[in-house]
């Protein structure tokens, strides 16, 4: 059995595994709490388990509400999660499986919790300050996080966004929820200035999107949720709404070459 506590923005969180397999996941993904009291209780509880189910073969995600435990389950990995996301046993095929899974159930917590979202995007660090590319599937997000060396990179498919209660910041944080680039040598999480809908171009422009676009509804395709109850979609847009409005967001028209960030910084 391997056993790490590891932190997921400021949340301490215990992980225990029986799986090889999947224990190279969490190592390649996320920061160990070295400095955490290890007498501290954690906020997050995780006991993960492989060789579960048949390889993936569809995002459709079945929800349930039973006896005070939440399901969801999917053909390559199996939640149970308490009703306030501080406990789950997580099981799963392989490592792509165990991703979605915790991607499933952290996304849960954040939204249960009213604190954030995850958001599908890449996101980069320039001068201080978190930059978000969002857009269709195969617009070029992990392109456009490539692109961007040197910079630190927070997410390269899973932007991990939280909003001070007392302040109302909007911060982005180092994402574990990787697919490519992993996340340990990722950036410190800090505000984000702003987020940009990605066009594949010719030639590179970027334009501010209208405030009174509704900008929800272009966000909400691209936010990660899956909903057990009926209050969660109204908490999405909340913190959505809470999002436009401190966070600019902009149409970037770019070429495939790193010469967009002249726009940007």
């Amino acid at each position: 059995m391997y056993e790490r506590n590891v932190m997921i923005d400021e949340q301490f969180v215990k992980i225990t595994c029986d799986s090889p397999i999947l224990w190279s996941y969490i190592t390649d993904n996320f920061r160990p709490a070295n400095d955490a009291d290890p007498k501290k209780k954690a906020a997050i509880e995780l006991d993960i388990a492989g060789d579960y189910g048949a390889p993936f073969s569809g995002f459709d995600v079945q929800v349930a509400n039973l006896n005070h435990v939440v399901l969801f389950k999917r053909s390559d990995y199996l939640i149970m999660a308490d009703p306030d996301f501080r406990k789950a046993v997580i099981k799963a095929y392989d490592r792509m499986a165990l991703k979605h899974a915790l991607l499933n159930f952290y996304s849960s917590y954040l939204i249960h919790h009213e604190s954030g979202l995850l958001i599908h995007s890449s996101c980069v660090i320039d001068h201080g300050f978190a930059h978000m590319f969002a857009g269709q599937s195969g617009v070029g997000k992990s392109t456009a996080a490539r692109l961007s060396s040197p910079r630190k990179l927070l997410s390269d498919e899973a932007t991990l966004i939280k909003i001070s209660a007392e302040t109302g910041t909007i911060t982005a944080y180092n994402s574990p929820f990787r697919s490519d680039i992993g996340a340990i040598d990722g950036g410190q999480h800090c505000e984000l200035k702003s987020i940009q809908l990605l066009h594949q171009h010719t030639e590179n422009k970027r334009t501010r999107v209208a405030k009174d676009t509704n900008l929800v509804q272009l966000l909400l395709p691209r936010t990660f949720y899956w909903p057990h109850t009926d209050k969660e979609l109204s908490i999405i847009h909340e913190l959505l709404n809470k999002i436009i409005e401190r966070v600019p967001v902009y149409d970037l028209y770019f070429q495939k070459n790193n010469t967009f960030w002249q726009l940007i910084s």
